[in-house]
Parts: C-alpha cells; sequence; structure tokens
C-alpha cells in the first residue's frame, strides 16, 4: 500500500501537511523541521515548521524525502 497517491505523471507525491526533511544546498545533508505546502510542477512548495514560512522557491522532488521517525534502538 503505497504512502503517498501518484499522479497522471508517474512519481508519488507527498500530500500537504506532510512533515519532511530538506536535503541542504552545502552539504548535502538532511534536515527537518519542514512540512509540504504544494506540490507543483516545479518541484515542492515547502513550509518551515518553526515559524510556520512558506518558503520562497520550489524544492526538487529529488531533494525532499518523508520526515524519519527517530528509533530508540537501545530499548
Amino acid at each position: 500500500m503505497p504512502d503517498a497517491p501518484r499522479d497522471a505523471a508517474g512519481p508519488a507525491t507527498l500530500a500537504p501537511g506532510t512533515r519532511i526533511e530538506v536535503r541542504t544546498g552545502f552539504d548535502r545533508s538532511w534536515v527537518t523541521g519542514f512540512e509540504v505546502h504544494e506540490a507543483t510542477p516545479q518541484g515542492y512548495r515547502v513550509r518551515r515548521r518553526s515559524d510556520d514560512q512558506v518558503l520562497p522557491v520550489a524544492i526538487d522532488p529529488a531533494d525532499v524525502r518523508k520526515e524519519r521517525k527517530n528509533s530508540m534502538w537501545w530499548i
């Protein structure tokens, strides 16, 4: 069962409100604290959760992934 609906173009899209991680342009690491505002043909419009601001540019889908849950491996 897929986590996200697929559009006619093929790749899975993340629904608005989905918590995500975004890949940085500096060192290509993943950072948390964002959610999907909307999916557009240019990429994802992303909202920063700390101040509820929508970033001014669309983020390429390759630089967005669903937020991973922290595992408690020591338990």
